[in-house]
């Protein structure tokens, strides 16, 4: 049996559950979720090793047309994982309220040229009819589709998304990276990216999308518990406030 071993993009709208996904793939908490379309802002690698393959999962931002500012560079992330990926995923969210949105991803990944699957995610929603429209959709398209509720943790669902897209990447003659390791990103960065997604949680509505996290220091020196020292860095004066309170009172 030979071994394979690629990239697979994740790619869909805003909010479609991606990181969700790739977290429940690899079994491991990689990519930051919140409740906030964009959460999402560079490219996160989650790595699934097994005795026949080496899956390398690219969680993507969500698929938006921008030509200017944040939103600009987010798409030209998402045009690069498409580009760089072997395999592509089309994560649909039934909880999408337009279905032309559904049909752009099924569309942009098709026009691709790469092999593909298609996941609809957030199935534990009490709106099945979606399902076969979505699916009817994928098939007509050419592609095969599955379904998943991560929040009801199916592993025999996992298991065979985990097969089919194994299955669609290239021959390798060994692992790309160590097979002990499930993602690229370093300590620093994965505390950055959960400093970041306690602050979207936390600040609910008032948080200003220009925010992120700079990390300075990690001391490990402490026996309890080791302390990390943290920029928060907002765009404007007027933002201060409402992550760290008037006068730093909280």
């Amino acid at each position: 049996m030979s071994f394979k071993a690629g990239f697979v993009g994740l790619v869909g709208n805003p909010n479609a559950g991606k990181s969700t996904l790739m977290n429940f793939l690899i079994d491991q908490k990689v990519s930051i979720v919140t409740a906030k379309p964009q959460t999402t802002r560079r490219r996160i690698h989650g790595i699934h090793s097994s005795a026949t393959s080496q899956v390398i999962f690219i969680d993507a931002p969500g698929m938006i047309k921008a030509d200017k500012g944040l939103n600009a560079f987010l798409e030209k992330e998402i045009q690069e994982v498409i580009s760089e990926s072997d395999v592509l995923v089309a994560v649909l969210s039934l909880d999408e309220q337009n279905a032309e949105t559904i049909q752009n991803v099924i569309d942009k990944v098709k026009k691709s040229n790469k092999p593909w699957i298609a996941v609809i995610t957030k199935t534990d929603l009490d709106l099945a009819h979606r399902i076969i429209i979505i699916r009817n959709g994928v098939e007509a398209a050419g592609g095969k589709c599955f379904q998943l509720s991560s929040i009801r943790k199916d592993k025999l669902s996992r298991q065979e998304i985990l097969d089919a897209v194994s299955a669609l990447l290239p021959d390798s003659a060994a692992p790309l990276y160590d097979a002990e390791i499930f993602t690229t990103e370093n300590v620093k960065d994965l505390a950055a990216e959960i400093i970041r997604e306690k602050c979207f949680t936390h600040l609910s509505q008032e948080l200003p999308y220009q925010m992120a996290i700079q990390i300075r220091k990690f001391d490990e020196s402490s026996k309890k518990i080791p302390h990390i020292y943290a920029d928060v860095m907002v765009a404007k004066e007027s933002h201060k406030p409402i992550v760290v309170g008037k006068g730093a009172e909280v």
